[in-house]
């Protein structure tokens, strides 16, 4: 007489998502961010959060001083909470090596 084996349920593992590990080229980082901009262009939030992603892929550390900020206040301006300055922005993309750019809208 054969002997039904029930499948016990086994929980589902998740990963956190990174952005960040998935931006490896500066052409990739300046599509991230132009899709942010093009997208959701009123999201300042999301556009400083997109800008500290691209700025963690590349090596917060290194942003940071080629922007001329501690890295503290840049992981602080570029948080879900942050609001950084318009000059920041651009020290910023600066250190990126991205630019932003104006077009009709």
């Amino acid at each position: 007489m054969p002997t039904s084996h029930k499948s016990i349920p086994t929980a589902t593992k998740t990963v956190a998502y990174d952005i960040a590990e998935q931006l490896r080229s500066p052409e990739e980082m300046a599509a991230y961010l132009d899709a942010w901009l093009t997208e959701a262009p009123d999201d300042i939030t999301g556009i400083a959060r997109a800008l500290g992603d691209i700025a963690r892929a590349k090596g917060m550390a290194q942003v940071a001083k080629e922007a001329g900020l501690s890295r503290e206040s840049l992981y602080k301006a570029l948080s879900e909470h942050g609001n950084p300055s318009f000059a920041t922005v651009l020290k910023v993309t600066k250190a990126l090596g991205v630019q932003l750019h104006a077009g009709v809208a």
